[in-house]
């Protein structure tokens, strides 16, 4: 997407945007909407915490770790699969254990897991964070079976995960470079080809306000016409982007730093939002006190529900 592109489109009326009632994180991740709980799950990273939200029943639990956990899929059971810095785990939510199911395939001490989702047959696909940020050596990784095989990499903060309707493509971000690419998908061999450029955003400008300022790709989700959500962290936007990388709608947060979106509720056009708080500045916390908080949304186009992830 050219600066140009995205200027010639007309931006979106107000849209409601209310916040769930339960405390920040510091930053939320990975939501997703899980049907069988009617219940939404979230990471927050740095707060080493899962985080289950039932809205019918107004309840919330939390589960700490003693590290961070990065993303999370449903498992058959009541199970997640958690990746987190420490490798990748079977977690019991019932009784609050983790089983390792797979070691971390990179050196914890400058990397550690990010955004990821399962694919239809259950494959957990995830990406990393390359933490010096002064180098494209994060990855993205296939986790099957008891071990993570690196599928790509030239990025430095690994993110956007997420799947087309057909399971033919595959869109993964890297939030430094503002950049989503796009790959062609064999669902059945897991295996990935044709990488492409399918949305470069501007970056911004040494002393840029961030008022002027779109934002750079972190978390996405996609909704049954194939069309790509992401949220614009530092941009307070969503951005709804068709098959071809166009423009097709923006949303106005009421919080400068989103980070992923997931669609939800029993009809899927519930749109869920995590959002950050951490290391934002006094005066900005100050001015929009929902920071941290996971916004919810109307949309009129449902999205895909969530894939399980394999026990194994």
């Amino acid at each position: 997407m050219t600066p140009a592109a995205a200027a010639s489109q007309p931006a979106a009326g107000p849209v409601a945007v209310s916040a769930l009632p339960v405390p920040p994180s510091l930053l939320g991740e990975s939501p997703f909407w899980h049907p069988d709980e009617a219940a939404l799950y979230w990471c927050d990273i740095p707060g080493c915490r899962l985080n289950r939200f039932a809205p019918a029943r107004g309840e919330h639990r939390q589960w700490s770790f003693d590290c961070e956990p990065a993303c999370a899929a449903p498992q058959q059971g009541g199970e997640v699969l958690l990746a987190m810095r420490d490798g990748v785990f079977r977690f019991d939510t019932a009784h609050g254990t983790r089983t390792q199911l797979a070691p971390p395939p990179y050196d914890p001490a400058e990397q550690r897991f990010n955004d990821g989702k399962a694919d239809a047959l259950g494959r957990l696909w995830v990406a990393t964070v390359y933490e010096p940020r002064t180098a494209p050596k994060a990855a993205l990784y296939r986790c099957a079976g008891g071990r993570c095989e690196r599928m790509a990499g030239e990025a430095t903060v690994g993110n956007g995960v997420a799947f087309s309707p057909d399971a033919r493509t595959l869109y993964w971000a890297d939030t430094a470079a503002h950049r989503i690419d796009a790959f062609d998908f064999d669902l059945a061999a897991g295996t990935l080809s044709g990488r492409r450029v399918f949305a470069q955003f501007p970056p911004k400008q040494p002393g840029q306000d961030l008022a002027g300022y779109g934002g750079r790709p972190d978390g996405a989700a996609v909704d049954c016409e194939g069309a790509l959500w992401v949220a614009m962290f530092e941009g307070q936007r969503l951005v709804r982007l068709g098959a071809d990388g166009r423009l097709l709608d923006e949303v106005r947060l009421p919080v400068r730093c989103p980070t992923m979106p997931c669609f939800g509720g029993a009809d899927l056009k519930t749109l869920f939002v995590t959002t950050s708080r951490e290391k934002r500045p006094a005066a900005e916390l100050a001015a929009q006190p929902l920071a941290g908080c996971v916004l919810s949304l109307r949309v009129e186009v449902p999205g895909l529900p969530v894939n399980f992830a394999r026990p194994g």
